[in-house]
């Protein structure tokens, strides 16, 4: 597939820490992926356009400028060219308040598991729990390698789980699941073609049996 038809993949980047967000869009756009990046869990289901009362629970929409998580530690910011004074600058998630998020088509997800308020788990489950959402392939982050957290996330039906932090190799691996995502996408206009054709067949053959004549 050539950079063109690459650039045409739309990929939701959810993290709430700064640094970590900056170095995955920086990968993806890298990769030629058109990106949208928000800071929380919640953010992220607004722009995909989902609608919950469970979203009315209480949750922390902002973060801490002090907030020096580890999860990718000097790396991500070495590898930014970040200070760390610069760190405490607020930045605003490159989501237009004019967007229309049904408008807007996301082949896939790729979420922070630690977050505040909505974890990246929390975020797959109601995914992968919405009817207009669920073929979205989701991919999880994190710093932490616990064995039983990658096998539940897994498990809930996520695509990948990286550790942080993230590579330009583990982008590379996103390839396959947005070809998937986009075969799923387009599954749906086939099937209904499908049975176009087998009403309009099946009402030929009762046009041309009602026309027999009966002896």
């Amino acid at each position: 597939m050539g950079m063109a038809a690459e650039a045409q993949f739309h990929v939701l980047a959810v993290d709430d820490s700064l640094i970590d967000r900056t170095l995955i869009e920086r990968l993806l756009k890298t990769s030629s992926y058109h990106v949208t990046a928000v800071d929380s869990g919640t953010k992220a289901l607004e722009f995909l356009g989902f609608h919950d009362d469970e979203q009315n629970e209480t949750e922390s929409h902002s973060v801490s400028p002090n907030d020096h998580r580890q999860d990718s530690g000097g790396k991500a910011s070495q590898f930014l060219g970040f200070h760390e004074d610069e760190q405490n600058e607020a930045e605003t998630p490159s989501v237009s308040p004019n967007n229309h998020p049904q408008e807007i088509d996301v082949n896939l997800i790729i979420t922070d598991y630690c977050m505040p308020g909505m974890t990246g788990y929390d975020l797959l489950r109601k995914i992968k729990e919405s009817k207009s959402l669920k073929d979205i392939p989701v991919v999880i982050m994190s710093s932490d390698n616990i064995p039983s957290r990658i096998s539940r996330c897994l498990e809930e039906g996520a695509e990948e789980f990286f550790l942080k932090p993230v590579q330009l190799s583990d982008v590379n691996k996103l390839k396959p699941h947005l070809l998937k995502g986009r075969a799923n996408e387009s599954q749906p206009n086939i099937n209904s073609r499908k049975a176009m054709d087998e009403r309009h067949s099946l009402e030929r053959t009762r046009t041309n049996y009602d026309g027999l004549e009966v002896v």
